[in-house]
């Protein structure tokens, strides 16, 4: 089941907005936009072309190896599992479809993946070559990116138009990603022992 999520006016896009954070996604049928600010994490925005039903996920890390299909129904309610991309690819596909989206009617833009720590690992990169190549596997068509190099992005996705627009954020006034990623790197550490992409500034 979609978690459910409080939106808030934006007036620059004059509609609805949804702030998605990692380990979550939204789907909508509806004029929503959502929202998320990436850093070495993923954002897949996906739509229905014909149907114009769309979503968009935000998931820290490839895969989660103790995750199947099979055990679905047992982590669909976990929030935690989502923070994986194979976790978070399914669910967002899913949700689509059960709002009556059809799976090859599903076109794909993908943002995020920066390194933006000092972390010998490496998760943007890895994260980028995840879902790329399950979105390949899964015949899914990537209509643009916006991906890599070692800056956080703020990204606004508007489902019904297919329409991104990205803020590159050169310096960060606080540092909130950069602390979420490092505190996140060493639980992981502890674990283990075509429509357009618009670019704009304030």
């Amino acid at each position: 089941m979609q978690q459910s999520f409080d939106g808030y006016w934006d007036n620059r896009f004059n509609r609805q907005a949804i702030k998605i954070l990692p380990g979550e996604y939204f789907v909508t049928a509806g004029k929503e936009i959502i929202v998320t600010v990436l850093g070495s994490c993923i954002s897949a925005c996906i739509q229905d072309e014909i149907l114009k039903i769309g979503g968009m996920n935000h998931f820290m890390l490839p895969n989660d190896k103790g995750y199947s299909k099979a055990k679905h129904i047992d982590v669909i309610d976990n929030s935690e599992a989502a923070r994986y991309g194979n976790v978070a690819m399914e669910r967002l596909i899913n949700d689509i479809i059960k709002l009556g989206g059809n799976r090859f009617n599903l076109k794909a833009k993908i943002f995020g993946g920066g390194r933006v720590t000092n972390s010998s690992i490496d998760i943007g990169l890895d994260n980028i070559k995840f879902v790329k190549e399950y979105l390949k596997i899964e015949g899914i068509e990537i209509l643009s990116e916006d991906v890599g190099d070692v800056y956080p992005r703020k990204v606004y996705y508007v489902p019904e138009t297919n329409d991104v627009y990205v803020k590159k954020i050169d310096r960060l006034n606080n540092n909130t990603i950069v602390s979420r990623e490092k505190d996140y790197i060493k639980s992981l550490k502890k674990s283990e022992t075509e429509s357009q992409v618009f670019f704009f500034s304030d």
